[in-house]
Parts: structure tokens; C-alpha cells; sequence
């Protein structure tokens, strides 16, 4: 597999993302639905955003891995919350999660109106093997 990732620009790299990535010589693609911090019971969280942040990205990279996938050939990292403001003090959790796997990915970021019961962030990707 080859990636490229194309940043015409240096302000992204501050912000652990990359303009557009492109993928070359696959084996597979997994497509990963959207991952938020419900435990293994199937039980949201009511906790804070920086809790279910974490529980997010702990459910994502255990179904990549299931998968048989790695977190660093993530190409595509669609985040949605229901409170950026809330988000951006706990961003530093995912830039840090995002830079111990050299991840170098699409992202878009959107804040909607809500997420499934009491959830605050969902984690959407997309992995290449």
C-alpha cells in the first residue's frame, strides 16, 4: 500500500490533519461506523466530554484492530460533537492518541444538533490495509 498525503499548505499540520490523502495499492478498506463512548453493554455514557472522548477512541481503535487492521493506515477521521466548545479543550486527548500512531488523515469536523441518547462526540473512520 502506498499513501500520499497532499497539504498544500502547513497551518493543518497544527491541527493533526491532512488536506487529502491518496491511497494507492490497496489490500482492503475498512469502513468503521461511527464509534462514541457506549461500553461493551451497549450502555451510553452520561459522563463528560473528556470521558466519552476517550471511551471513543477506545471503541474505535478496538474494532480497527479486531478487524485486523493498524490505527496508523486510518485515512479518513470524520469527527462529530454536540459541542465543539466542549470538544476543543479535550482536542489535545486526540491529537495525542492521533501523533502515537503517526496517523496522517482526512479530517472533517462538524458539531451537530445531537447524537444518539446522552452522547456528546462520535469518531467515524475509514482504515486501509
Amino acid at each position: 500500500m502506498e499513501l500520499t498525503n497532499i497539504n498544500p499548505w502547513k497551518w493543518q499540520d497544527e491541527r493533526s490533519y491532512s488536506q487529502a490523502v491518496e491511497v494507492k495499492q490497496t489490500q482492503g478498506t475498512l469502513y468503521v461506523s461511527g464509534q462514541t463512548a457506549i461500553n461493551e453493554y451497549g450502555i451510553s455514557s452520561d459522563e463528560d466530554m473528556e470521558s466519552q472522548l476517550i471511551q471513543a477512541i477506545q471503541n474505535l481503535e478496538q474494532v480497527i484492530t479486531q478487524a485486523g487492521y493498524e490505527c496508523k493506515n486510518i485515512v479518513r477521521l470524520n469527527i462529530y460533537t454536540t459541542a465543539t466548545s466542549e470538544l476543543w479543550p479535550n482536542f489535545p486527548i486526540l491529537q495525542h492518541w492521533i501523533a502515537k500512531h503517526n496517523i496522517k488523515q482526512a479530517t472533517t469536523l462538524l458539531e451537530v444538533k445531537s447524537l444518539f441518547e446522552t452522547l456528546k462526540v462520535e469518531l467515524e473512520a475509514t482504515v486501509v490495509k
